[in-house]
């Protein structure tokens, strides 16, 4: 009777890792870095063909049963920019603030903005290359509903580096994201929307593992996991901007 017991706890320990492991996506990191960078730009290029924009400009996958999208433009077929380190923006027509009311986005701006923005790794299946695992970095959106204040992947505070206790933290690159730096400045703030105004997002980021933290160290953004070799898709709209205090 104990051999039948041992044997069934066995077999249930078996099944419980096999499900994890299951559930778990494996990936196996390239040795050769532009293999990696390669992963992404066709991730990214299959994430585009298979995504749009709805009322609001939230970013949605096309449905395989509902026919209710059948007549959405694809984000690959929407103007669009690539810039040279292979970051890509997409400037929402019809959402973006008038010529009256637009602000230029300076470097070191406090940005106050709602986003959805998302970590996801390339990674190639049998020779399907496509984004396989997706980690949560900030959602504004589907959170509480307020907009995010200076975030610190667009510009870090210097009181922050001053505090860093490693040679690494103390790095602006350990905190700011280039890509979605330079795409940034290519969009104009709103004039500082009242934080209860309904959104409609302006437009799409996306940032390939080298334009973002590639393999360096950096700022826990996801506190379970690692954004090595991670892409990153931001989806916002600026809310406002304004002019960084002297020393900060």
């Amino acid at each position: 009777m104990k051999k039948i017991f041992l044997y069934i706890l066995a077999g249930s320990l078996c099944f419980s890792a096999c499900k994890k492991d299951d559930e778990i996506e494996t990936y196996k990191e390239p040795e050769d870095i532009t293999v990696q960078n390669s992963y992404d730009d066709q991730a990214i290029k299959k994430f585009m063909s298979e995504n749009y924009l709805d009322a609001q400009g939230n970013i949605k996958a096309f449905s395989t049963t509902d026919t209710n999208d059948d007549n959405e433009k694809k984000l690959i077929d929407m103007p669009y920019e690539t810039l040279p380190s292979g970051t890509i923006y997409i400037v929402r027509e019809g959402a973006q603030p008038s010529a009256t009311d637009a602000k230029t986005i300076g470097p070191k701006d406090i940005l106050t903005m709602m986003m959805k923005a998302n970590a996801l790794l390339a990674v190639n299946t049998d020779g399907n290359v496509a984004f396989a695992s997706t980690l949560a970095i900030t959602n504004t959106i589907n959170g509480n509903g307020l907009p995010i204040v200076d975030p610190m992947y667009y510009y870090v505070k210097q009181s922050v580096l001053d505090a860093a206790t490693t040679d690494a933290a103390k790095q602006r690159s350990y905190y700011e994201v280039e890509g979605f730096r330079e795409a940034m400045q290519k969009f104009k703030a709103f004039n500082n929307l009242s934080s209860g105004s309904p959104y409609n997002l302006q437009g799409v980021i996306i940032v390939p593992s080298r334009a973002a933290f590639a393999r360096d160290p950096h700022y826990p953004y996801n506190t379970q996991y690692s954004l090595r070799n991670y892409s990153m898709v931001f989806n916002f709209q600026v809310y406002g901007r304004a002019d960084r205090p002297d020393g900060q």
